[in-house]
């Protein structure tokens, strides 16, 4: 079994590898499209969606979800909510100390406003927003799949408005999708182990 998840590990590294390498690839082709197919509605509407998809927002919907789950008294949805939240949370400590370490400047930004201000609003390597949303969403998505699924969407969204209003590359995006993958299935190992057991244990005795 132990091989088995290394070998799934080694696999998943190597595709993550490959994807990483062909979003950098694309970088400016996708950039150049982008910037050819602009509209000010499309451009207003992403940038509501940029604007509501950042950590704060998707922090204070994790609060106000796991409140309401434990004021219903569902331990095992108060439990996820409150794992949404850790997930959110490790993405944006560990993207933020990516975004100063590597001082990638945004695609609108001067490389030298990035080192000349120690803020991460000139950074671009990866998204924040797209880390937090996709680390948030994920441990959904481990914990439900149906409401995994149904809430894919967001993520997905907000990627491409961070892109369409040149605050991000395309691989920032996609190192941030990767980023918040790996920090949901951490959280949901430690977080949700019980629900394995428990069908394996239900499992046993059928």
């Amino acid at each position: 079994m132990k091989a088995k998840i290394v070998f799934y590990w080694l696999i998943g590294i190597v595709i993550a590898a490959i994807v990483m390498v062909a979003a950098f690839y694309f970088d400016e082709p996708v950039r150049n499209f982008i910037a050819q197919h602009q509209s000010r509605a499309t451009h207003n509407f992403m940038h509501e969606v940029s604007r509501f998809g950042d950590w704060p927002e998707h922090f204070a919907l994790g609060l106000v979800l796991a409140g309401l789950a434990w004021w219903r008294g569902s331990k095992k949805w108060t439990r996820i909510f409150l794992a949404m939240l850790a997930a959110l949370a490790i993405a944006g400590l560990v993207g933020r100390g990516i975004k100063i370490g590597t001082g990638r400047a945004r695609p609108s930004v001067r490389a030298e406003e990035v080192w000349n201000r120690f803020s991460t609003k000139y950074h671009a390597f990866p998204s924040g927003h797209v880390a937090a949303s996709t680390a948030f969403f994920g441990v959904l998505f481990f914990a439900n799949r149906r409401a995994g699924l149904a809430c894919l969407p967001i993520p997905i969204l907000i990627g491409f408005s961070r892109m369409y209003l040149d605050a991000h590359y395309l691989s920032d995006v996609v190192f941030a999708t990767i980023l918040g993958i790996l920090c949901a299935i951490l959280v949901g190992r430690l977080s949700l182990p019980q629900r394995g057991k428990a069908e394996i244990a239900k499992r046993k005795l059928v």
